[in-house]
């Protein structure tokens, strides 16, 4: 079974990043009166205490938190929403094995159905699940058994393809034996170092049979 991220793996998560350092301080500036740095400041520390739980991607809890249409803001700059390179030939290899495809995503589940309506993934997905469906953060350590009772995969022949290393860290503790980091999430930032877990920079290098150019890049 193939377990696939959304955001960063095979969406660009240049998207998400400018939204959230960009896009909401600046609609919380206007709102609050304050400078954009001030604002950013002030949402940025919002998101730290947060981070890693089931709140922080949740777009309800953020527009009540800093009282703006998160949902809505998303709308005026959804046409950042982009595929990384080299995905779609991987996916459409991927289906052609008979290898069941399961994104798994920790994105709000209003926040994935805007990127299913404005991308093809969907198209080569055996199902799309969310953390909030499952009840726990993907680096959460309750998320992965109740994934595994809803899907029924064998952990030891299983493979994650995820951007997060606390999320494959997660992943690792549980059980999962092929896991591989992207580690270019964001096409407007420099590629991350790789860490603990066997690294990508997209997926010509997983060699995947049928993927043009697999295994070509040194």
């Amino acid at each position: 079974m193939v377990l696939l991220d959304m955001d960063g793996t095979l969406l660009d998560l240049h998207f998400d990043d400018f939204f959230f350092r960009r896009t909401v301080p600046a609609a919380y500036a206007a709102k609050e009166g304050l400078t954009v740095a001030q604002a950013t400041e002030h949402v940025i520390h919002a998101y730290h205490q947060d981070r890693g739980t089931l709140a922080w991607y949740d777009l309800d809890h953020w527009s009540e938190r800093l009282g703006l249409d998160i949902l809505g803001l998303k709308e005026t700059v959804a046409h950042m929403i982009r595929v990384h390179p080299h995905v779609l030939p991987f996916l459409e290899a991927v289906r052609a094995s008979g290898r069941p495809i399961h994104l798994v995503t920790n994105a709000h589940p209003r926040s994935l159905a805007m990127k299913l309506e404005r991308t093809p993934i969907g198209e080569y997905l055996t199902s799309a699940i969310t953390s909030h469906e499952v009840g726990w953060a993907k680096e959460q350590a309750g998320f992965w058994p109740a994934l595994r009772e809803r899907l029924g995969f064998d952990p030891a022949t299983t493979v994650l393809v995820d951007d997060s290393e606390p999320v494959l860290e997660a992943a690792r503790v549980y059980g999962i034996g092929h896991l591989r980091q992207v580690l270019h999430p964001d096409s407007g930032a420099p590629p991350v170092s790789g860490g603990r877990f066997p690294a990508m920079i997209d997926f010509r290098d997983l060699g995947f049979p049928g993927v043009p150019g697999a295994g070509e890049r040194g």
